[in-house]
């Protein structure tokens, strides 16, 4: 009997990993992220997150990096003051050193749409309840101003 829950207790662990691929890539990259940040120099933070949200831009297919270029420029307009870093591996932006925002492209986890997603600190409060993430699968000039609105919000 002990030879058989063992061999049923295997199977099912070999079965469930926790984790897609993806979500362990991803992890892997946020812990590269937090390595190489405490490496900087304090006064180089910014201009080094930078450079690295343009180049994770830069690798994206070319629908996500359409919309990522066009939310950087949103985001540098609406609230200059927000650091730009790289959060599990995609383009953030942080205010006093924590995430604000982030943007996710839709082949990231190879979903029908990009997102952009508040964290917790962002001051988008209303009454109980809130959205804090948005699908985007497009940015018309209503959809523009609508984040711009939302990242000057969530920002002050």
């Amino acid at each position: 009997m002990t030879t058989t829950r063992k061999a049923a207790a295997t199977t099912t662990a070999a079965k469930f990993d926790g984790f897609t691929e993806d979500e362990r890539a991803a992890m892997k990259e946020h812990a590269q992220e937090l390595k190489k940040a405490a490496r900087r120099a304090p006064g180089k933070a910014g201009a080094d997150g930078e450079r690295d949200v343009l180049a994770k831009i830069a690798e994206m297919t070319d629908a996500d990096r359409a919309l990522a270029e066009r939310i950087h420029e949103i985001v540098k307009s609406s609230a200059p003051h927000l650091t730009p870093r790289l959060y599990y591996g995609q383009p953030a932006y942080a205010k006093d050193g924590k995430v604000l925002l982030f943007f996710q492209p839709a082949q990231k986890f190879k979903t029908r749409y990009a997102t952009v997603g508040f964290s917790d600190v962002a001051a988008l409060d209303d009454g109980v309840l809130w959205p804090a993430s948005f699908a985007l699968a497009g940015l018309t000039a209503e959809a523009e101003a609508r984040l711009a609105e939302l990242v000057r919000r969530a920002a002050a």
